[in-house]
């Protein structure tokens, strides 16, 4: 009998550290140095920061939801309402979404970046892959829209958890934005994790991230079913392009071919050759740029010149 207690006093002193480890690794994840990403950003030849200077900008702090400040720039070179916001990865900040603002300011459109809270110069405690953050994202858009007024044309273009938590957004709040880009999502956090915590930890999914979900919704209240744009890419009415690179082997492709084949309406599909992950652009940039071409001129400008 003394065996069986210890035993089970063991196996739960066990799930318990189980349990606050991988939330503080999910919550806390660290992020990348700033100067790192410039740094990578610079020598990529992606980021120049005398370009980035000479383009007409304005720096904004927008108050989130939950009370912390969210920092955004705004570049506007072009005197147009069309405007896309771009929403970068864990771990990444506003830097990192520059190379894909660029695309859009070659094309005619204004930009927002913005850092996720607690990335960045943004506030906020805790990661959460999309379940506040979508929040987040929202008062971006509000600003945005009450900025500019009316007859604005907006994009929204996300990479990595940025592209869920866009999907989030649309899917669950409002399908607020006339176009969206996802780039490189996962369809949902639970099964993107059980597939890491097999891959890293040689865990069994299924028996361990329950244990995760309770610590979870004790410590940052909410869940990781919360998580899943799978569940609501068909609410999403607007036209979405999915972008994935075949190489990818943190985020599989077959998750953003799971969302695409379950969206409903105008959609389009770009499964790059080369690169891993959130690399599409970075390793087919005439690829990447013709297709964005394709999915503007046939689900974005063309039926607007047919009003």
């Amino acid at each position: 009998m003394r065996k069986a207690l210890r035993f089970l006093f063991a196996f739960f002193l066990f799930l318990i550290t189980f349990g606050l480890y991988f939330t503080n690794r999910i919550m806390y994840m660290r992020t990348k140095d700033p100067l790192f990403v410039v740094d990578r950003e610079q020598t990529a030849g992606r980021y120049n920061p005398d370009d980035f200077d000479r383009i007409p900008k304005r720096e904004v702090l927008i108050t989130s939801p939950f009370g912390y400040q969210l920092k955004a720039i705004v570049l506007e070179p072009h005197h147009t309402k069309k405007y896309v916001i771009i929403c970068h990865g864990v771990t990444e900040n506003k830097i990192n979404s520059i190379k894909y603002m660029n695309l859009f300011i070659e094309r005619g459109f204004n930009a927002v970046i913005y850092d996720h809270r607690r990335h960045g110069e943004s506030g906020g405690k805790t990661t959460s892959y999309g379940h506040y953050e979508k929040f987040d994202l929202k008062a971006i858009v509000d600003w945005l829209k009450a900025d500019q007024g009316p007859h604005l044309l907006l994009g929204i273009h996300g990479e990595s958890m940025g592209a869920a938590t866009m999907l989030l957004y649309a899917g669950m709040l409002e399908d607020g934005a006339d176009f969206y880009i996802a780039d490189c999502p996962f369809s949902d956090f639970k099964a993107q994790l059980a597939y890491r915590l097999k891959r890293e930890l040689k865990l069994p999914g299924k028996v361990f991230l329950p244990v995760a979900d309770l610590f979870l919704r004790m410590r940052d209240r909410y869940s990781l079913q919360s998580i899943a744009p799978i569940t609501v890419i068909d609410s999403i009415k607007k036209p979405i392009l999915f972008i994935h690179s075949k190489k990818d082997d943190f985020i599989l492709p077959t998750m953003t071919q799971a969302l695409y084949e379950k969206k409903k309406g105008p959609k389009k599909l770009f499964l790059a050759e080369n690169g891993v992950h959130a690399q599409s652009l970075n390793e087919n940039k005439e690829d990447y740029e013709q297709v964005i071409d394709e999915f503007l001129h046939d689900f974005v400008f063309s039926p607007l010149l047919s009003e």
